[in-house]
């Protein structure tokens, strides 16, 4: 703690004066003696003209101390009279600045409210704590790693002021008190017979048509549940906000069994204006669509409450803030309490909120896990940047499964939805030529849906660089390398081997390993894979092929468009024996030589 100028002076003063004994321990020396100090003289010459002090030994005479009060904060002088009764001074009573109280004299003006009664005073209290970034984790303390998710660098400080704050779900009441149904939320248990009574399943969700609408309803689980809180994350420029609009128009459109109905479509990034620039691009005229742009959660459901939608879509969730909450838009605090608040909302009025939020460079959303937690979907979109073809997956699905897939290409008219995403990947195809060597079919399951795509392998000799790989785990192509080399035989140890997955899609399935293997046999035998030829099984350590999950609808994929034959583990071969009668040709291998022996030396 430092002091202020005027608080050292003043100490500095009661010091030198409480210790005279030490600069005059002779009461026969005075002041003027030779002997004295220099510094002193002056300083006791002040003192014998002074009243207020005194260094006589008289029995009668008073004593003067000065003291420091820590709890006025000032500078307190105390006189202590002799044995006889001593009236107090009448000239300390005429000073305008001071104030007695039994023989205190407190100087007000003399050391002021210093930085010491400052630092007693109480002030407001505030309790600051550290959030985890990335799992939500909360410690009182400051630590450099995460103690749940042992991440460093994620913990961030926060302060909470000691007034009162109004969460979420109050806020959500407070708009909603004013003209929500008494009779909206239950006061007793009911049945779960009578619950699924009052519910019809054709007619409850909210249907999307078309074949954009087929594969939204697809990842949702057959279209949008009223009440529900869905959440969609992705990277910037991916196409959320695409999404989220023309599903807003589909839904205010509505359908031949549904009437058209108001969707409001919220906006914190973007105002009316660049909405509707963004609509009219996108060939949007839908009438019932309202536009709004706005940040503040208690504006927006004091919108929706005039409105009264069928469906409110906002983005995104960084963007908003509720005003008794503490922190900026997009804090941790302020992005817990504005998704309860929605979550209030939609339960309370069974309207759907569809949200957008931002993501990491991770590739996880931002803010608290807790808001994955609260919301009832999760849904990410994922792309790469110089692809056309978007992909749609759901992590978390309260109302269906989080095994569905929906695929979209990016088109001047917005998102388009793919009824066969094979034909996407296989769109430039050229294993049937018969100088292009290296290229293998390999058909992989994503959730529910079955891709027919193409893996690419080159194999040049004497290379610089080892290997590269895209779109295939890098571990996994090293160990089916060195089973090529182990097993079968084949010399890539000279070799420089470059792997890649056709359309940038990423292959994390085993099912693929027959696939690479063959394109990388292909390249280094410089023999092309004859016309028609599909790879459908995992490689061992040992060179053996082993059988994959869902192998009948991967061979069913093959057999619609057009594959005459599949190699698959001989173990499997008798179980698709009936797979003949539609003219696919099931050819059953043991292990790598087999498949090799099979494929690159048929006649």
């Amino acid at each position: 703690m430092q002091l202020q100028p005027p608080d050292m002076r003043a100490f500095r003063a009661i010091y030198f004066r409480k210790n005279l004994s030490f600069l005059n321990p002779n009461p026969l020396i005075t002041c003027k003696s030779p002997n004295y100090p220099s510094f002193a003289r002056k300083f006791c010459s002040t003192l014998d003209t002074s009243s207020s002090w005194t260094t006589s030994t008289s029995p009668n005479a008073s004593t003067v101390q000065a003291t420091y009060d820590p709890i006025s904060g000032h500078l307190v002088t105390r006189r202590e009279p002799s044995n006889k009764k001593e009236e107090p001074d009448p000239s300390v009573e005429k000073s305008g600045s001071t104030s007695i109280d039994q023989g205190n004299r407190i100087y007000g003006d003399v050391i002021g409210p210093s930085s010491l009664g400052r630092s007693i005073r109480k002030k407001g209290k505030s309790r600051s704590f550290y959030v985890c970034e990335d799992c939500g984790y909360s410690d009182g303390q400051w630590w450099g790693t995460c103690k749940q998710c042992e991440k460093v660098g994620t913990m961030k400080r926060f302060s909470e002021g000691a007034q009162r704050k109004v969460s979420g779900f109050e806020a959500s009441e407070n708009a909603l008190r004013s003209w929500l149904p008494q009779h909206v939320s239950a006061s007793a248990p009911i049945k779960l017979s009578d619950v699924n009574s009052q519910i019809n399943e054709l007619s409850w969700r909210i249907s999307l048509p078309g074949q954009f609408g087929a594969e939204v309803e697809r990842v949702l689980g057959g279209g949008l549940v009223p009440g529900s809180l869905v959440l969609v994350g992705g990277d910037p420029g991916v196409g959320k906000s695409t999404l989220l609009l023309q599903i807003a128009a589909l839904i205010s459109e509505g359908n031949d069994t549904e009437d058209s109905a108001r969707v409001i479509y919220v906006s914190g990034e973007e105002s009316v204006e660049q909405i509707g620039n963004r609509a009219d691009r996108l060939r949007i005229v839908a009438e019932d669509l309202f536009l709004y742009s706005s940040t503040d959660i208690e504006d927006i459901l004091n919108q929706a409450q005039v409105l009264s939608p069928r469906a409110v879509v906002i983005d995104s969730i960084q963007t908003v803030y509720l005003r008794e909450a503490t922190g900026n838009a997009g804090s941790h605090v302020q992005v817990k309490e504005c998704t309860s608040a929605l979550l209030r909302f939609a339960k309370k009025t069974n309207i759907p909120i569809l949200l957008t939020g931002h993501v990491t460079k991770d590739g996880e959303i931002a803010g608290p896990r807790v808001l994955e937690h609260i919301v009832d979907v999760v849904l990410y979109m994922e792309g790469e940047k110089y692809s056309s073809h978007r992909l749609l997956r759901s992590v978390k699905n309260r109302f269906g499964s989080t095994d569905e897939l929906g695929v979209f290409q990016m088109s001047q008219s917005g998102l388009e939805g793919v009824s066969n995403p094979s034909d996407m990947f296989l769109r430039d195809h050229y294993s049937d030529s018969d100088y292009l060597a290296g290229l293998a079919i390999a058909v992989m399951m994503d959730g529910s849906r079955a891709f027919v795509i193409e893996i690419q392998a080159l194999c040049i000799a004497g290379s610089s660089v080892p290997r590269h790989v895209n779109g295939v785990p890098g571990s996994r192509a090293d160990m089916i390398i060195s089973v090529i080399v182990k097993q079968a035989g084949l010399k890539l140890q000279e070799n420089g081997i470059f792997l890649n997955v056709v359309s940038g899609v990423h292959l994390t399935e085993t099912a693929g390993d027959l696939a690479i293997a063959a394109a990388i046999c292909s390249s280094f035998l410089e023999f092309p894979i004859p016309k028609g030829f599909a790879f459908i099984a995992e490689v061992g350590l040992g060179g053996e092929l082993r059988t994959v999950p869902q192998l009948e609808k991967r061979i069913n994929t093959l057999a619609k468009l057009g594959y005459k034959k599949c190699i698959v583990p001989k173990s499997a071969e008798k179980l698709l024996s009936e797979m003949h009668s539609e003219g696919m040709e099931i050819l059953g291998c043991k292990n790598l030589k087999e498949m090799i022996h099979s494929v690159f030396r048929r006649g």
